[in-house]
């Protein structure tokens, strides 16, 4: 049985603060920021966003209590990370963390990807 497509992203709370900032960052790098609240992909955004926000926080039990108005983001991979149906190569999964560290003040995330239903690009729905 065939798993069904999704996306592989990393779920990361960023500061509002730095947002546009890492988006313009990761764009450089194919990569791509999602807000959950209008990735699309549920039919509550918002509520999902406070349910996933309020899970990562409340699991670190205090360390991450920073991070509790921050803004839940999933990101992505471009196209040239992708290789076929073959799992994304360790260099894309380094290039992401690479990302990352500059900012580490403020985001908040747990290594590890997770899949989430395709995200739609504006050449894809054309």
């Amino acid at each position: 049985m065939r798993r069904r497509p999704h996306e592989n992203v990393l779920t990361v709370l960023v500061d509002p603060a730095v947002l546009h900032d890492l988006e313009l960052e990761l764009v450089g790098r194919d990569l791509w920021l999602w807000p959950v609240r209008t990735a699309g992909v549920y039919r509550d955004g918002a509520q999902a966003a406070r349910v996933i926000r309020r899970r990562m926080v409340e699991a670190r039990r205090g360390a991450w209590d920073d991070a509790a108005r921050w803004v839940p983001v999933w990101i992505a991979f471009g196209d040239t990370w992708r290789r076929g149906v073959d799992p994304l190569p360790w260099a894309a999964h380094a290039e992401l963390y690479d990302a990352l560290t500059p900012y580490a003040p403020h985001v908040r995330y747990r290594k590890g990807l997770a899949g989430v239903p395709r995200l739609r690009v504006a050449r894809e729905a054309a």
